[in-house]
């Protein structure tokens, strides 16, 4: 019986220090390793030995995977606008450096957002509100030069910051949204002015031109009639009338031709004098005209 006792007790011992010399380390972890209080080493994924007995002891557990830490920093842009800038801060352990990460820094969040703040205090007052909004990539870029510098020597690898909004105060948003709205009201009014102006000087320019068109008609016009004048009275004159003949001749042929015109196209005129006598003192008159017209010359 006292043998089974001590076979027990030997076994229970034994299942004691198996469980804690033996221990496995999770893919993606590193545990630090200390011996008597003293650093003694890291450890990697998969499963090691140590001393029992609190001589070897597991004092962290490292992961080595990308955390984020999201920050809200308030300050002041150049043109002295106070916004609340959002920014995500990716990170990780560096693997050739873990004893730093876990020796050197009690908080390291504490101190990844104490960083943050002084970059972005002296990155964002170089730029107006207008401009942050622009240059937010540049301003990431500045955070993450100065922030990834820091943390190396504690063992951190800053992977990327990101500026994920700018938030003004909102009396200022709306100060931004009433002015972007008035001016595009203006350019609609000024879009809308030149229309009217163009439809303005489009329907001046058709005018000049049906008015230009007109005229070089009628000059033809006028022009073929005097030609054909020209040819009927060489003809006329060529069978041995008198000019006065002739002339006398084409004008009755013009009055009658005018009287027929005006009939066809429904013209309500009157003639004066009507009769076929006062054609007859018409072209006498205008014989007259042309005699006179022809002495003075």
């Amino acid at each position: 019986m006292t043998f089974l006792v001590l076979i027990s007790i030997a076994i229970f011992l034994g299942l004691i220090i198996g469980l804690t010399t033996v221990f496995v380390v999770n893919q993606q972890s590193v545990y630090i390793i200390e011996r008597l209080g003293k650093f003694l080493k890291t450890t990697n994924a998969g499963i090691h030995v140590r001393i029992p007995f609190g001589i070897d002891c597991i004092v962290a557990k490292v992961n080595l995977r990308v955390r984020q830490s999201e920050l809200i920093i308030e300050t002041k842009t150049q043109d002295n606008v106070f916004v609340k800038m959002a920014l995500a801060v990716q990170f990780k352990v560096d693997a050739n450096n873990i004893s730093a990460s876990y020796y050197e820094l009690f908080s390291p969040l504490d101190q990844i957002k104490s960083y943050v703040e002084d970059a972005i205090r002296s990155s964002l007052p170089k730029y107006t509100l207008d401009a942050a909004y622009e240059k937010k990539d540049e301003i990431a870029l500045d955070v993450y030069n100065v922030v990834g510098a820091e943390m190396k020597e504690y063992g951190y690898i800053v992977i990327k910051t990101l500026i994920t909004s700018i938030e003004p105060d909102s009396k200022v948003k709306d100060s931004m949204n009433e002015i972007n709205a008035a001016q595009r009201t203006r350019a609609a009014a000024q879009e809308l002015a030149e229309a009217d102006r163009i439809k303005v000087v489009t329907a001046a320019k058709a005018e000049a031109e049906k008015d230009r068109l007109h005229g070089v008609g009628l000059a033809d016009q006028r022009k073929a009639i005097v030609d054909g004048l020209a040819t009927s009275f060489t003809e006329l004159k060529e069978t041995g009338l008198s000019e006065k003949e002739v002339m006398s001749i084409l004008l009755t042929n013009q009055y009658l031709d005018i009287l027929n015109a005006f009939a066809k196209g429904g013209n309500h005129a009157i003639f004066l004098p009507a009769g076929a006598s006062g054609a007859e003192d018409l072209r006498t008159q205008l014989l007259s005209a042309l005699e006179a017209n022809k002495n003075l010359k």
